[in-house]
């Protein structure tokens, strides 16, 4: 029997967090990991010589809690490009930032996927947010759907572009996510370049973990929590085929993970599809969406166009996102990815396919930015479904469940 100030269940990004913060201030913390690695969902494997995410990740930099607490530069960034490719059936339409590439402004008005009469309902929409996101925070909330019908965003714009990249973002294809986080959301990807660390997303909970052992933090991986119960004036945490940890608070940082008496929104979905390939048949690096809605992929991307290291040498890696439930095989798949990429797909090798059933936590309006996380009993909850769903909410639902007990304890 060990004995703690306080029990951090769960080495996600969220319990990282949180343990460092509790172990700078001077407390005795420990994490307790089911798996045999952390991160939690941002974890990496490699099979066949591939990087494979658990799902497809990308890591903004833009966000706050990133700068503030992630050594973004120890982590080579690959950036993919500010654009999006749309696949039309006379071809493949190519929409980029404007402000960061204005030479692509002709082209893009010239796809017929963005009208000079829809920009001015987008930006009714949009620009609110980029001014003044506090004032958005303040504001009401509603439904994506009638958020965009209610400012008049409609058309190709709408419907071949937005729509079926959000959809893979927030694995949401009826737009019933919040407006406003939607608009955050937006806001964060016109401020920030997102890309995938070089050795893959599970390079930045690995360098959460380093900086909160260096702080004193322990950290047990293969430890199963089985249940938490009261224990004179703390609590014990049972784990599987281990003694139990006594401790005065115990956090729980395990996500959407059921079964811990932690109240949690509804999860949405996504299903990564990861195909190897020897031959190199395209040079774009950006996102590719079906304009036209002709098959189950919400996006598709060549990662290897963006990051070279998620691959041997000579091999590409392509993946492939599906809003979940689906029904979709993987000739539906491969059917669609030859729409999408205009190539035979039959030589593709299948790497892995990922089902992610929780993925991220729903968004639902009206939008909460600051769920609880005081459970009332001297637990507490950190993770994404605590603030935002995202890698910025993870940090700071951590630092802030750390606030909490260290208020708590005295």
């Amino acid at each position: 029997m060990s004995g703690y100030d306080v029990v951090v269940i769960g080495a996600g990004l969220a319990g990282l967090r949180c343990a460092t913060r509790l172990a700078e201030a001077g407390r005795d913390v420990v994490v307790l990991e089911a798996e045999d690695a952390v991160g939690g969902r941002e974890r990496t494997d490699v099979v066949d010589g591939f990087r494979l995410d658990r799902g497809f990740h990308v890591l903004n930099p833009a966000y706050p809690a990133v700068r503030r607490w992630v050594d973004v530069g120890a982590l080579a960034l690959r950036r993919f490009p500010v654009a999006l490719s749309v696949r039309l059936d006379d071809g493949v339409a190519r929409i980029a930032h404007p402000l960061r590439h204005p030479a692509t402004i002709p082209a893009s008005l010239g796809s017929g996927l963005v009208r000079p009469a829809d920009l001015l309902p987008l930006a009714r929409w949009a620009l609110p947010v980029l001014a003044s996101p506090r004032a958005v925070k303040r504001g009401p909330d509603r439904r994506l759907a009638e958020a965009w019908d209610r400012a008049g965003v409609r058309g190709p714009l709408r419907e071949s572009v937005l729509e079926p990249f959000l959809a893979g973002v927030l694995a949401d294809d009826d737009q019933e996510s919040s407006d406003i986080f939607v608009r955050l959301l937006v806001r964060s990807f016109a401020l920030g370049t997102p890309g995938v660390p070089a050795a893959g997303i599970g390079a930045l909970p690995a360098q959460l973990a380093d900086t909160a052992r260096r702080a004193g933090a322990g950290i047990r991986l293969a430890h199963r929590v089985s249940a938490t119960r009261p224990h004179g004036r703390g609590w014990r945490v049972d784990v599987e085929n281990a003694d139990a940890v006594d401790a005065r608070a115990v956090v729980l940082a395990t996500g959407l993970t059921p079964g811990l008496d932690v109240p949690l929104p509804r999860p949405r979905g996504l299903q990564t599809w990861w195909f190897a390939t020897d031959e190199r048949h395209n040079d774009d690096g950006a996102l590719r969406v079906d304009g036209l809605r002709r098959g189950p992929i919400v996006h598709t991307a060549i990662v290897t166009n963006t990051a070279p290291t998620y691959a041997p040498r000579g091999q590409h890696l392509v993946e492939a996102t599906v809003v979940m439930p689906t029904t979709a095989t993987e000739a539906d798949v491969r059917r669609h990815l030859e729409e999408l990429w205009g190539t035979d797909t039959r030589p593709w090798r299948l790497l892995r396919r990922d089902d992610l059933a929780a993925a991220l936590p729903a968004q639902d309006p009206p939008l909460h930015l600051r769920r609880p996380v005081r459970l009332g009993d001297g637990r507490y909850a950190a993770g994404d479904h605590r603030d935002t769903a995202s890698i910025q909410g993870a940090l700071i639902s951590g630092q802030r469940a750390a606030e909490a007990v260290l208020h708590d304890l005295g």
